[in-house]
């Protein structure tokens, strides 16, 4: 995911407009929710996974990854260790990753025994791998942070025995089976999906909305776009989309808050606003605020702490579609054993989105997480 955080001049308005306490919303200016069709659909969703494989395949299910005793056994007997490289480090969402991968990796015995952080560079990526593999890890879990400019750091890995499992997306030319074991991804097609029935709900079916999208070649963040999209278009002829802008960064939040202030002063009548992720969705609501719109839906994907409370405070934020990434950290640690032990592994498994409300807010960022809220959400959410 494209998750970084600048502190920009933006974005740290942004955070702040968020947080702030001496605001005029009430709770009656609140969007009512009211759509029976989303509301059957979101329902209809629960477990299920939309997306496909990299290569097109069929999604295996997080559940379905498991080790028997026997083999939990034959894996710890190996000694084994592991290295995980990632793209970035200082978000939630790595955190939870790293929290799941180490977890599991202690229950099966692997030591951890490199963690780096790209900067999302990928020169950077290829130089941390050079080193990692200076450590003779048995196992490498990784996010690429370009598949290109990566693919062959992770082929001379491959090509010296260590068994590969890719977060999200793979390098290019490289195969399942062959090059790495499976590579393990949320829904994000699923959690567009989601986003756009929530938004629906919030509107009742009926409004005028914009799209603040990446403007980059990134797969993730495309899925996002394409699910939420082409799910307003197919079922909801009440809703339009008027206006779309892109932002390509490294001010995610900065850039969508001028793409949204544009929005809504060229459409005084806009409903609603979707977000691809939640750290410019940050800008989204602050451009509602400094527009005096705290009738404006927004949705977006990613459970981040300012959304959360953006949303616990009732400020605008109704509903977003959340990965599982503790889960995905304990998926790709498993699977990494399957390589270790020979195990047959499926080459794409997809967790299921979640859909995230101020009703379950608080249940989410449990399931999410594996800890309780923070307590500048829960504050919120017991008023």
């Amino acid at each position: 995911m494209q998750r970084r955080r600048y502190l920009s001049a933006a974005a740290l308005l942004c955070a702040a407009l968020i947080a702030a306490s001496g605001c005029a919303y009430t709770d009656s200016d609140v969007p009512v929710r009211g759509d029976r069709a989303a509301a059957a659909s979101l329902e209809s969703m629960r477990g299920q996974v939309l997306s496909k494989g990299p290569y097109g395949e069929d999604p295996a299910l997080a559940s379905d990854i498991t080790l028997t005793p026997e083999e939990v056994a034959k894996v710890r007997s190996r000694k084994a260790t592991a290295a995980i490289s990632m793209h970035y480090t200082g978000d939630d969402w790595t955190a939870a990753q790293l929290a799941g991968l180490q977890k599991q990796f202690d229950a099966l015995g692997i030591e951890v025994i490199a963690v780096t952080d790209a900067n999302r560079k990928p020169e950077k990526q290829v130089s941390d791998i050079e080193t990692i593999m200076a450590k003779h890890p048995d196992i490498l879990v990784s996010i690429p942070t370009d598949g290109v400019a990566t693919a062959k750091a992770f082929q001379k890995a491959a090509d010296e025995g260590v068994h590969l499992v890719f977060m999200d997306n793979v390098p290019k030319d490289m195969k399942p089976g062959a090059g790495y074991v499976s590579v393990v991804s949320a829904d994000n097609f699923g959690n567009g999906v989601v986003s756009a029935h929530l938004m629906a709900d919030a509107l009742g079916g009926r409004g005028k909305i914009g799209v603040v999208f990446y403007q980059s070649d990134y797969l993730v963040t495309q899925r996002r776009y394409d699910g939420f999209t082409s799910t307003i278009k197919r079922h909801y002829p009440g809703i339009q989309i008027v206006e779309e802008k892109g932002f390509s960064g490294p001010d995610y939040a900065g850039q969508s808050l001028v793409a949204a202030n544009a929005m809504v002063s060229k459409h005084p009548d806009l409903a609603g606003i979707w977000g691809v992720w939640d750290i410019p969705t940050e800008g989204i609501v602050s451009a509602a605020r400094s527009s005096e719109r705290p009738d404006l839906v927004i949705t977006t994907q990613d459970l981040g702490k300012n959304v959360a409370i953006a949303m616990a405070r009732k400020r605008n934020i109704t509903g977003l579609g959340a990965q599982r990434p503790y889960d995905q950290g304990v998926t790709e640690a498993t699977l990494g054993a399957y390589g270790l032990i020979g195990k047959p592994a499926p080459p794409f498994v997809a967790l299921a989105p979640l859909a995230v409300t101020r009703d379950n807010l608080a249940q989410a960022w449990r399931e999410v997480y594996r800890s309780d809220a923070p307590p500048e959400v829960q504050q919120w959410l017991h008023r």
